[in-house]
């Protein structure tokens, strides 16, 4: 079914149930539909009146399945897999499914050792060969990762988003060879758009290693292009929504609030930029004894934007409500604590949208704000397909005014708030790495440990596009990639305006 025939069929299946309201097999090719144009919350909602009518149908039960993990709730998916799985034991993509929701919650050995089996049974998966180097290269076991990656393109070779997942890692050169194939699968004639823009993403980064700038921004630039073809963003609108939070977010808005929340001192927001050192940051928390590192959380925002009207709602929510928003956020986030240390981090950059709101609900939580050159930053991002999220990313000039509306925000509550944000310049981080661990650490209010400027060497899993480069030693060459590329970049310059003049303090006034 392609995006045309959807409203058709929509039409169809709700006249059909007009007529036959308890046809389960109607109620969950509807939901289907649902789920095809993004509608998750109508298709579970379908789904379940399904399983209601028919406990047994272990169809829709799958289908509830893969829309719970696609509203991040994997816990919610796994519960449900369990029951399709003991119906149907032998179906591997009931088994590769739950390797990717046991992925999401941390539980990386169980996830692996599904995706074994997983490939035992279908072992011509190109596919499932990318999902599990993904799984593999986020515990470390890079080598089997990439052999994973290899073995997808071997069955694949036009799959995109292996060859990218190879440039992804940082590590890996790619070949002549390599760049023949990539090449050749991109100017073949039936190439999907995700696997031409994955190659593009692929071939700028093989380009620049090459030290070939103009060849590799041709394919970044083409690659963005593309991707922002799909994407809804609008600086504009983005813009006002930091204009709203700015006006909400008064002296005396504060003062009100004093005391409420909900108090717990474990949350450790490490917030920002994408791209600006924020899995570097949290690779030197989470070496520390007393802090866990986690993930990229998706709990905060899926919390913030349940009220239709936020960020408005926020000085209308109850002393209450605020405690019990605290409260509900420490027990959605409890399956992701792996030990029993006392303080944890959530480490999703664009939390910094939502940092006023977490300023509310948890008024002991400690916020780190990552920052790095806006040049270096920027690019970077430019240069980083993300799976999901970052609608900004694919336009330099869209980048470059949400850098500056981050910086304005993060400007205000500085001088609403002195010193409630700890700010860790990356430039200053690999300059003088001592004095900012420790400095960091003593803002978090745990004592300097020898082992966070050990941090390469902590045995953890990472599972954002830094993952190898906080297992090496802090290093210079972040901070200068962007130069090869200036001549490409004044789109970008443009935009930033005076924020780039005065990094990284903000513009004076602001």
């Amino acid at each position: 079914m392609n995006e045309n025939d959807i409203p058709r069929a929509e039409f169809l299946l709700r006249s059909h149930l007009k007529e036959r309201p308890f046809e389960v097999a109607a109620i969950r090719m509807l939901a289907e539909v649902a789920g095809r144009i993004g509608r998750y919350k109508d298709a579970e909602t379908l789904l379940r009146r399904a399983l209601e009518l028919s406990p047994g149908f272990t169809a829709a039960r799958a289908n509830l399945a893969l829309v719970l993990y696609r509203q991040n709730r994997p816990a919610d998916a796994i519960a449900e897999l369990n029951t399709v799985l003991a119906e149907e034991p032998d179906n591997p993509g009931h088994a590769n499914l739950q390797a990717a929701a046991m992925g999401r919650i941390g539980e990386f050995d169980d996830a692996i050792t599904l995706y074994e089996r997983v490939l035992e049974q279908a072992p011509n998966q190109p596919r499932v060969w990318m999902s599990f180097g993904h799984m593999l290269k986020t515990v470390g076991r890079l080598d089997e990762g990439i052999a994973a990656y290899r073995r997808a393109i071997g069955i694949m070779p036009s799959l995109g988003e292996a060859w990218w997942s190879l440039a992804n890692l940082k590590t890996v050169k790619f070949t002549d060879a390599d760049i023949a194939a990539m090449e050749q699968a991109l100017t073949g004639g039936d190439v999907a758009k995700e696997d031409r823009f994955h190659l593009d993403f692929a071939l700028g980064k093989a380009f620049e290693d090459r030290g070939e700038a103009n060849q590799a921004f041709a394919h970044y630039a083409a690659g963005n292009a593309l991707r922002r073809t799909e994407l809804d963003y609008d600086a504009d609108e983005q813009e006002r929504y930091v204009d709203r939070l700015i006006e909400i977010a008064t002296p005396e808005f504060f003062a009100a609030r004093e005391g409420q929340g909900f108090h717990a001192p474990d949350p450790i927001f490490v917030l920002g930029m994408p791209r600006a050192g924020s899995t570097l940051v949290e690779q030197i928390l989470s070496s520390h004894s007393l802090i866990e590192g986690t993930t990229e959380l998706p709990d905060i925002p899926a919390m913030a934007r349940r009220a239709p009207n936020y960020p408005l709602n926020l000085p209308d929510l109850t002393a209450e409500q605020l405690a019990a928003q605290g409260e509900e956020f420490l027990r959605r986030t409890r399956i992701q604590r792996k030990t029993d240390r006392p303080f944890f981090i959530d480490k999703l950059p664009n939390n910094w949208m939502h940092v006023i709101y977490i300023m509310l609900i948890l008024p002991g939580a400690k916020i780190v704000d990552a920052r790095r050159h806006p040049l270096g930053c920027c690019f970077s991002n430019f240069k980083q397909h993300f799976a999901k999220g970052q609608a900004f990313s694919y336009s330099l000039s869209d980048m470059g005014r949400y850098y500056r509306d981050y910086v304005r925000l993060m400007a205000h509550l500085d001088r609403v708030l002195p010193g409630r944000i700890h700010r860790v310049v990356y430039e200053r981080m690999v300059d003088d790495t001592e004095s900012e661990v420790r400095s960091l650490l003593a803002y978090c209010g745990v004592e300097f440990e020898e082992a966070c400027l050990a941090f390469h060497k902590t045995e953890r899993a990472v599972r954002t596009p830094s993952s190898e480069q906080v297992r090496q030693p802090i290093y210079r060459d972040g901070t200068e990639a962007w130069k090869p590329f200036a001549a490409h970049l004044d789109p970008l310059r443009e935009a930033l305006g005076e924020v780039l003049d005065h990094y990284p303090a903000p513009p004076p006034g602001w």
